[in-house]
């Protein structure tokens, strides 16, 4: 980490104090980031910004305050620091209000091991439009595809340090590359679209631009002469693409910050069945090359292996220090946060157990269903776990894709819905949340 932003950062910390602040902790964030667009084989649209973002948290006992801002002169850290100050004053206390202590702090992380930061160079402005031109090229290569909405790549770099008055100062640098396509076919009423992407944090990882395209191309022919599913109760198969969706369900309802507000279906779920036994959900923070790893957590405290569910069961909520007081736990490490708000728990990268069967195998074995392959809108009941949300994808006939289907609702609740699901085997093991496409057994589906 550069010596620059370990100044900021202790020089926001040493206004905080001349202004006041009982404890305080502080992010600078920097980077860049550069995307294009294409359409028709023409640049459609260019954009780069680089820039620093300061965050400042103060503490005046039981109340706290945030306050951020782009401009690092030395005059506005000392007028954020006096602001943050008079805003805590004026803030309700926090009984639960926490910073961790000596003992509690991540010391001994090594970055360099969870290979988060791409060495090569950036990416041109030429070269992004170049993949981008390929991707579309080869979307528009297959037959029924009319036009691309769209196709895009991008680039984005950071530089992220956290320091506390409690001692803790820590940094890490993050890459992101990536690029997406979406096709059109048909015309008319008759157009359909579909989308395929990938993001990496090493350039060198990236799918190839034309497989994007063409499988994106693929999607949206597949999906001409859709129509509405029959109405029934039939099993739902929940696509790869957004069976991640599904599970980020259960990571919501184990949410420290949920549960202590009394918002959590899993209210009081804790050593229950959540998943079929034989299933876990683990949270690894160490994985490489993966966008939900991290050196440490929103708060310094270390980051470690751990199982949200074991073998169906629910073992431990989402924590971090705030939550876990509330509850009468310890912090799980999970504090998310950025430069303008206080800490959060928060999940990165999960893997749910595979099965032994593959998407194939589940659909020939589910009979009569629908395949799922996209979501729209959302009415989930927090705190019931019912669950009805607007979908599209294809109807399945004697274990047999049939024709494709949109303009349905799906509904079920989320306890039964987990505890009853069968996953696949087709997890992507670069993604932060390694998650198969999974089938529902039973699903009430509103269609004609």
């Amino acid at each position: 980490m550069k010596r620059s932003l370990v100044d900021l950062g202790q020089q926001l910390l040493d206004a905080a104090k001349r202004a006041g602040a009982d404890a305080c902790d502080a992010m600078v964030v920097d980077g860049v980031s550069h995307s294009i667009e294409v359409r028709g084989g023409e640049l459609e649209q260019a954009e780069r910004a680089e820039g620093i973002d300061i965050g400042l948290r103060v503490m005046l006992g039981a109340r706290q305050a945030c306050v951020s801002a782009s401009d690092i002169s030395a005059e506005a850290i000392e007028l954020m620091a006096q602001r943050a100050v008079e805003m805590a004053r004026h803030a309700p206390d926090d009984a639960y209000l926490r910073q961790a202590s000596a003992d509690q702090m991540a010391r001994d992380w090594d970055v360099e091991a969870l290979e988060l930061s791409d060495p090569a160079e950036e990416p041109s402005a030429a070269q992004l439009q170049a993949t981008a031109l390929e991707a579309e090229a080869a979307a528009r290569e297959v037959s029924g595809v009319m036009q691309c909405q769209s196709a895009g790549a991008a680039f984005g770099a950071r530089r992220i340090h956290l320091c506390m008055s409690n001692g803790f100062s820590g940094g890490y640098a993050r890459t992101d590359h990536g690029f997406s396509c979406v096709a059109i076919a048909g015309t008319g009423s008759e157009m359909e679209r579909d989308y395929d992407g990938d993001s990496r944090i090493f350039r060198a990882d990236l799918r190839a631009a034309s497989e994007v395209g063409r499988c994106a191309g693929e999607r949206a022919v597949a999906r001409q002469g859709a129509r509405k599913p029959p109405t029934g109760v039939y099993p739902v198969l929940y696509d790869e693409r957004i069976s991640s969706g599904l599970i980020g369900h259960l990571l919501a309802a184990s949410n420290g910050s949920a549960v202590a507000r009394g918002a959590s279906w899993l209210q009081h779920g804790m050593h229950s069945l959540v998943l079929p036994q034989g299933t876990s959900l683990l949270e690894n923070p160490h994985r490489k090359r993966t966008a939900g790893s991290r050196p440490f957590d929103g708060e310094g405290l270390p980051v470690a292996a751990r199982a949200i569910v074991a073998d169906g069961i629910l073992q431990e909520w989402t924590l971090d220090l705030s939550t876990a007081a509330q509850l009468g736990l310890q912090s799980t490490g999970s504090a998310m946060r950025g430069p303008s708000g206080p800490p959060a728990p928060g999940v990165g990268n999960v893997t749910l157990t595979p099965g032994p069967q593959s998407r194939e195998d589940l659909i020939r074995d589910m009979g009569t269903g629908l395949l799922l392959t996209s979501l729209i809108g959302a009415s989930i009941n927090a705190t019931t776990g019912d669950y009805s949300r607007g979908a599209s994808g294809f109807w399945v006939e004697n274990g047999e894709i049939a024709y494709p289907v949109n303009e349905c609702t799906i509904a079920g609740n989320l306890r039964e819905m987990l505890q009853n699901i069968v996953p696949a085997n087709d997890g992507r093991a670069h993604l932060s949340r390694v998650v198969p496409s999974v089938l529902v057994p039973s699903m009430a589906i509103a269609g004609e």
